[in-house]
């Protein structure tokens, strides 16, 4: 089993802390987004994959009338009973991620349940990366819960459970996209999404490349509005063009490039800026997908060092470590393409690579990152991986 490691301390917690084997345990990989940033909630394209590291969600049904979750990397617990099931809003708001998971299972009346629910969880994703260890935590939940109370959703409706919880008890408006791609992963694959149908087909990458994840470490945070502040742009922005073009627009998925060059003066500056970004995404997944039916891994990857210029100079979403990252990348051969991954303001940046070359490429971009910032980023290869999934 993949990471079997970690599966087999969060066993051990559950065993040691509730005298008993758990009745299931859940797995769900944290994700890279490889091309199509910002996109999800502007119901556009995402190129992303499920990544080899995870977390697992050990769980039984309880008698006590408490729903209690053991926080295994923070070594902390917590504990409330079942008809007080609501966001945390000071000290273990980790919580938020399983508690909020449960709450929709039931439609946002978690007392239904009827009976409460015991677990440990535990993974290997590293936190503020820009990996969605957050999606990874609601998606083990909802599937391990989903089990314990013998409720049947498909992969989508249990991705849209984990939003919402990110949504109402977390605070981050987030799109889908993290869910999604934990939720629907192959191995050796990309997870093509497309969020106006929430529809997800796999492309296969080959064997000869991987990626490489380079964690900054710039502070990765979107709960602090640069997140909420950029979708609002998007939103205002299509309102906009819903006034101007000749056709139905219901978010910028419906605005091309070209149109955006012609009606553009109609926003501000800084509004114009934003919208441009997951426009031109749109269209870099969209002749992504073309180029890897054809093996063109090389214009594949110029498309995502394209991403990052988009975010560095348009979106404003990335920052002076993850520039460095990818410009150091520009300069190794072996590196088809860089960018950064997730919602950006830190974090970290996805690269494409050739696996066989991964030391000379961790060795070139942690020496230039050293010299500009005085420390070395954390590299990581990665291959795509399979989804969520119950494994006891």
């Amino acid at each position: 089993m993949l990471n079997q490691e970690v599966y087999d301390k969060v066993a051990a917690k559950f065993a040691e802390t509730f005298g008993s084997e758990p009745a299931t345990v859940a797995y769900a990989p944290g994700r890279i987004e490889v091309l199509g940033n910002h996109t999800d909630y502007n119901e556009g394209y995402v190129f992303s994959a499920a990544i080899d590291k995870g977390t697992f969600f050990a769980a039984s049904p309880s008698d006590d009338g408490k729903v209690t979750l053991v926080a295994l990397d923070m070594g902390e617990t917590y504990s409330c009973p079942l008809a007080e099931v609501a966001p945390v809003k000071e000290g273990a708001t980790w919580a938020n991620y399983p508690l909020g998971t449960f709450s929709w299972l039931f439609d946002g009346e978690p007392a239904k349940a009827g009976k409460g629910f015991k677990a440990v969880f535990g993974g290997n994703i590293p936190l503020g990366a820009g990996l969605s260890s957050s999606a990874a935590l609601e998606m083990a939940t909802a599937l391990a819960l989903a089990k314990v109370y013998g409720i049947e959703k498909d992969r989508t409706a249990l991705a849209k459970i984990g939003q919402k919880a990110e949504h109402t008890f977390a605070g981050c408006p987030c799109g889908l996209l993290d869910q999604a791609s934990s939720m629907y992963g192959e191995d050796g694959a990309l997870v093509k999404s497309d969020f106006r149908s929430n529809t997800f087909e796999t492309v296969k990458m080959g064997p000869s490349v991987a990626f490489m994840m380079v964690k900054s470490n710039a502070k990765h945070a979107l709960v602090d509005g640069a997140y909420a502040s950029r979708r609002k742009a998007c939103e205002d922005a299509a309102k906009y063009f819903s006034g101007v073009l000749r056709k139905k627009v219901t978010h910028l998925r419906d605005v091309t490039m070209a149109e955006w060059v012609l009606y553009r003066g109609g926003l501000s500056e800084t509004t114009a800026r934003r919208a441009v970004h997951p426009i031109g995404e749109d269209e870099r997944v969209i002749q992504g997908a073309a180029l890897l039916e054809k093996g063109d891994l090389s214009g594949f990857g110029a498309l995502m060092y394209d991403s990052h210029e988009s975010s560095r100079n348009w979106f404003e979403n990335s920052c002076e470590e993850l520039d460095t990252i990818v410009d150091a990348a520009k300069a190794i051969p072996e590196v088809y393409g860089a960018r950064l991954s997730g919602g950006g303001f830190g974090g970290s940046c996805c690269l494409l690579v050739d696996p066989a070359a991964a030391e000379k490429i961790s060795s070139a971009i942690k020496r230039e990152y050293k010299a500009k910032h005085g420390d070395e980023p954390v590299c990581s290869l990665i291959r795509p991986s399979a989804g969520a999934r119950i494994v006891k």
